[in-house]
Formats: C-alpha cells, sequence, structure tokens
C-alpha cells in the first residue's frame, strides 16, 4: 500500500477517524494530505510484541523525523494524542466533529478535482524525491518483520497480547 501510494501520479487524501497504530499510522504517514478527528490517536506498538515497523518505517519517518519516529517507536505501549501527531506533522488538519472532518476531506478533494493533474503528478515526484530504493527497501523491511514474527519471543508475547485483549 505504502508504495502504491508513493508511485500514485495523484494526491492520496487520508481520512482518519479513531485510533491509528502500526500499519494505521503508516498509511496515514504515506498519504499525500492526512485529515484527522480529534479522537485519532497514534501508537507503533510493533516492539511490545516483539517486531519493529520495519515496513512502515520509512514512510512514518519521512513524515515526522528521526526524532519522534524514535519515541513512537520505542515508547511502543503508549498512545500519543491526535495533537500530537498534527504537531509532529503526520496529520494536516485535525477536526473536532465527524461532520467536520468529513466536510474537509470533500472540500480539499473538490479542490483538487480542479487542479491540473500534470501539476500533482509533478508534484509528487518533488514530494517523494528520494524513495526510489523504496521498491527494494520495503520488501527487505519484511523479510525482517517475517523472520522476528516466527521467533519464539514473538510467538509469546503475541500469545500474551491476545490473551489479555479479551
Amino acid at each position: 500500500m505504502i508504495n502504491a501510494i508513493r508511485k500514485a501520479p495523484k494526491f492520496v487524501i487520508a481520512r482518519i477517524q479513531g485510533k491509528a497504530v502500526g500499519g494505521g499510522v503508516g498509511l496515514a504517514a504515506a498519504a499525500d494530505y492526512s485529515i484527522a478527528h480529534m479522537s485519532a490517536d497514534v501508537k507503533l506498538s510493533e516492539l511490545a510484541v516483539g517486531i519493529g515497523p520495519f515496513v512502515v518505517g520509512p514512510a512514518v519517518e519521512r513524515k515526522i523525523g528521526k526524532s519522534a519516529f524514535t519515541s513512537l517507536t520505542i515508547n511502543a505501549t503508549e498512545w500519543q494524542s491526535a495533537k500530537w501527531a498534527l504537531e509532529k506533522g503526520l496529520y494536516a488538519e485535525l477536526h473536532d466533529t465527524i461532520p467536520a472532518l468529513d466536510e474537509a476531506v470533500n472540500r480539499l478533494a473538490g479542490k483538487l478535482s480542479n487542479s491540473s493533474p500534470e501539476a500533482m503528478k509533478h508534484l509528487k515526484s518533488v514530494f517523494w524525491k528520494g524513495t526510489d530504493d523504496w521498491d527494494s527497501l520495503l520488501i527487505e523491511r519484511a523479510e525482517m518483520s517475517g523472520t522476528l514474527v516466527l521467533s519464539d519471543y514473538t510467538r509469546n508475547a503475541i500469545s500474551k497480547f491476545k490473551a489479555g485483549a479479551r
């Protein structure tokens, strides 16, 4: 999904309602413009179950910077507020109500539908400059996760998480 968003010739708008964890944070980061509701707290919980946010990491780090990405990754059991995500640049806008969120998404989509497709395509290439290696990078990162998820540590951590979630 991250590579599909990266390669799309048009802007991708993300609408985030409710908490975003792991891959949801990655998709919000990969989107060209993310609009969120106040309830859209974020967490990268992968380390807590014995893996890491390897696949979503490049997109998240690109969007919020290394320092915020490091904090979000290491503090894997704590939610960060939607306001934190806005301040760090993960979200471009934050709204108090669902109708306001929907209105903002529709308003931006309407504006973009009247914009030059060629200009947007060129802007996408500017925004994503330096990510040409992501086709192979994200596969390498997925392999890291795949190896770790098969470890005894991660299997036990996931079992404990599942047992506690019930």
